[in-house]
């Protein structure tokens, strides 16, 4: 339950690989728009039965940031009272980049069981130099920070989202391993994707059916790879997330995309 949050900032990751290695890394936004509205339902394997357990909102809308027009990102996953049995999630989390999808300010509210923590990141632009301000408090009320500078592009988990969503996968290989730094918990790191390659699926309780690219991200232990997640984003102009798959250590969960509003592009990859 906990890595919901993750998870489905994760299904969009896939074009990280492509990052230019300079400090602003701008890009052209090809995918979304302003007024972008997502909605997800959630899905635990519980004694081979499939029971929701919760829901998921992401949606952009304008906003003024420094004194700039820019793009803010809203991402609200929560569980439902079957889920808060069981373990409590309310995470919240917002991006703010510029028009070249450059990532300004991050921030992640995070109530898991009975622990809560804010992260937060602050981007500033000095050359070809970004400078990282950090800042995590734990569940025990601690406050950590961080302040660095950095050359490589450097990224939150949903302004990572946002702009590798505008990328073009045609030329990726199965089983090509793509790399990305991520800002969490107070901390940089680098994470691994793998590119599965295309495939077409029904959505669950629909008839609609999705040609998609299918990605799994993948963690490291002992030297052996674990597969967290395989995910599936829209073989469109949109990519957008529409389901993903979860290996947890306490069972299986499953994540659906059940509305989508303010679409930017026409909806290619649905098959009808």
């Amino acid at each position: 339950m906990k890595k919901f949050v993750l998870l489905i900032c994760l299904l969009s990751f896939w074009g990280a690989a492509l990052l230019p290695a300079k400090a602003q890394c701008p890009g052209e936004n090809i995918a979304f728009s302003a007024g972008e509205d997502l909605s997800y339902k959630l899905y635990f394997n519980w004694k081979f039965i499939w029971v929701t357990v919760g829901s998921a909102n992401m949606n952009i809308k304008k906003t003024r940031y420094e004194g700039q027009d820019m793009y803010r990102c809203h991402l609200i996953t929560r569980g439902n009272k079957l889920a808060d049995r069981l373990f409590v999630l309310r995470d919240t989390l917002v991006s703010i980049v510029d028009d070249d999808l450059v990532p300004y300010y991050y921030r992640k509210g995070a109530l898991e069981g009975d622990r809560y923590t804010v992260d937060e990141a602050w981007y500033n632009y000095l050359g070809d130099k970004t400078r990282m301000k950090l800042r995590f408090k734990s569940h025990k009320n601690e406050i950590k920070r961080l302040e660095e500078d950095y050359k490589e592009c450097v990224h939150d988990m949903l302004s990572m989202m946002l702009y590798a969503r505008s990328f073009d996968a045609s030329d990726y290989k199965e089983g090509q391993k793509i790399l990305f730094p991520m800002v969490d918990n107070g901390k940089i790191e680098e994470q691994t994707l793998i590119y599965r390659g295309k495939k077409t699926f029904k959505m669950e309780e629909s008839k609609t059916k999705y040609r998609c690219l299918v990605f799994s991200f993948v963690e490291y232990e002992d030297g052996k790879e674990e597969e967290v997640v395989t995910f599936y984003i829209t073989d469109d102009k949109n990519h957008l997330p529409v389901r993903l798959d979860m290996f947890l250590r306490f069972g299986s969960a499953k994540a659906f995309l059940t509305e989508a509003k303010g679409v930017r592009n026409p909806q290619t990859s649905i098959i009808k």
